[in-house]
């Protein structure tokens, strides 16, 4: 009971604390905007913490904030190597890799009205390919190893971005691109200097949708043939001796990771569409 009580005025407290700030006179301070989630988020932990401790809830089922912090530092070569394996070796080689195939058939397509009709309807039928069906397949192609992985996020992350650069390069209107032709402008120059610019919005849109799909990709991709590191295999070994703490361990660098990504490619579009309305 007592527990309980903890939990819920700690609970209590961090609302408290948060709605005084949302509504406050500095709420619209950029550090005040990073503190709110922040105090969410740990309020979130202490309570968790007071309520397995209080409870003794059965690690197994779930385990303390304490007991998976105390596992990343105690783990932390193994938790680099699988990092190292799986995010920057199987994410960003095919987030890249697909990226970099969308963006250019994407231009291809631009130019053909032919290719648009064809393209897009294939890409709709990639998008809806399960990765469940697609990662052992991928596996046997090109092995157990990262390439396999790589493979699978490039696949995952050609669409959003494709269809997202497609539909950006439309963005511009008739009178725009009738006045570069009258400064003889030819295609790659109005690509350049208009079209490109203009679709900017619409990639970094499809570009942040495609960096958690990398994840998810890389990761349940291991569930179907790795070496021995890897944060899907790690997972699943883990889940299968109970240790629930390690596995938790992982989501919490898979979570942080995701986050990381996704504010990096946020802070790239503002930097790079800072003429655009919604940057304003």
């Amino acid at each position: 009971m007592i527990w309980t009580i903890a939990a819920l005025m700690i609970w209590a407290l961090g609302w408290w604390v948060n709605i005084r700030l949302a509504n406050g006179p500095v709420s619209d301070h950029p550090g005040v905007k990073v503190l709110i989630p922040a105090i969410f988020g740990l309020t979130v932990v202490v309570v968790w913490e007071l309520l397995v401790v209080g409870f003794e809830v059965n690690p197994v089922i779930l385990p303390a904030p304490s007991a998976i912090v105390e596992r990343l530092f105690s783990e932390g070569p193994r938790l680099w190597a699988d990092f190292h394996q799986t995010i920057i070796k199987g994410a960003m080689t095919g987030y890249v890799i697909g990226g970099l195939a969308a963006l250019g058939i994407a231009v291809l397509a631009d130019r053909s009205d032919f290719l648009t009709r064809g393209i897009l309807p294939v890409g709709s039928f990639m998008a809806a390919l399960p990765i469940v069906g697609i990662a052992p397949i991928f596996v046997k192609w090109f092995g157990s190893d990262w390439e396999s992985k790589a493979a699978v996020v490039a696949v995952m992350v050609f669409f959003p971005i494709l269809v997202n650069t497609v539909a950006g390069l439309r963005e511009t209107s008739v009178m725009q691109r009738d006045l570069m032709r009258t400064y003889g402008a030819g295609y790659w120059p109005t690509l350049l200097k208009l079209r490109l610019p203009a679709a900017m919005p619409f990639i970094f849109n499809g570009l942040k949708i495609a960096t958690t799909l990398a994840l998810i990709g890389a990761i349940v991709a291991e569930f179907f043939g790795s070496p021995t590191v890897g944060m899907g295999f790690r997972i699943s070994t883990s889940f299968g001796q109970l240790a629930l703490d390690m596995v938790w361990a992982e989501i919490v660098i898979a979570a942080l990771a995701g986050s990381a990504f996704y504010g990096l490619m946020t802070l790239i579009e503002k930097r790079v569409t800072f003429w655009h309305p919604s940057q304003r």
